[in-house]
């Protein structure tokens, strides 16, 4: 599978023609939150309207919590606190951000991250056979994608994730776009959208094949 991972749009989807065009021929968009800066939450449906193929996001906190109501409206799926099984990849998705010091929209402490996401994730590992699974989460785990100048400043929760599942996808920091390797985890964070970054990630699906391959792009 052929994945399109962004993040961090916010509202400004100029660069989106020319991240399609130079992703080519992909089965999958991921977004990672942050679709809009603050609101409105219509511009879903003029992003969303970009993309020809199949699309899970969540939310970030910038983005207004109503926006959960848009995302269900749009031709997106919303994987804010679900999963979804495709092929023998499971997906699972939460939006937001731990908490931060400029009280944004959307954020939910570090204790119900943890709860939502180890139900999730206790799912897919009871599944068994669900093969590789895939985390889409607007904050990254904390230690891992996250430093700023001032320190690391990712979830806590998040992090106690990593090594049980094949790959996190996040954003919200924008300085750590970036790539890192934890246990058997693979975390991208392919910068902000709306100044051009984007990451391709090929996922191989075939059980006894752990292949993940991640390209990070500017346009």
């Amino acid at each position: 599978m052929k994945i399109l991972a962004i993040s961090d749009p916010h509202g400004d989807y100029s660069k989106m023609k020319a991240i399609m065009e130079r992703a080519g021929d992909f089965d999958l968009a991921v977004i990672a939150g942050d679709l809009t800066n603050f609101g409105p939450d219509e511009k879903v449906e003029e992003l969303m309207e970009l993309f020809d193929k199949p699309v899970l996001a969540i939310p970030g906190n910038c983005d207004q919590k109503s926006i959960l109501e848009a995302l269900d409206a749009s031709k997106a799926t919303n994987l804010h606190g679900k999963a979804k099984q495709i092929g023998k990849i499971r997906f699972i998705g939460l939006g937001g951000s731990n908490p931060t010091p400029f009280n944004t929209p959307f954020e939910i402490p570090e204790e119900e991250i943890e709860s939502t996401l180890e139900g999730m994730v206790c799912s897919a590992e009871a599944a068994g056979n669900c093969g590789k699974v895939v985390l889409l989460t607007h904050a990254p785990p904390q230690g891992t994608c996250d430093e700023i100048p001032c320190g690391h400043v990712g979830s806590t929760a998040i992090r106690k994730f990593l090594d049980r599942v094949d790959l996190i996808v996040c954003g919200h920091i924008h300085e750590a776009k970036g790539l890192e390797k934890v246990g058997k985890t693979t975390v991208v964070n392919p910068g902000e959208a709306c100044k051009g970054s984007c990451a391709l990630i090929t996922i191989e699906e075939a059980e006894e094949d752990k292949t993940i391959e991640v390209e990070l792009i500017e346009v």
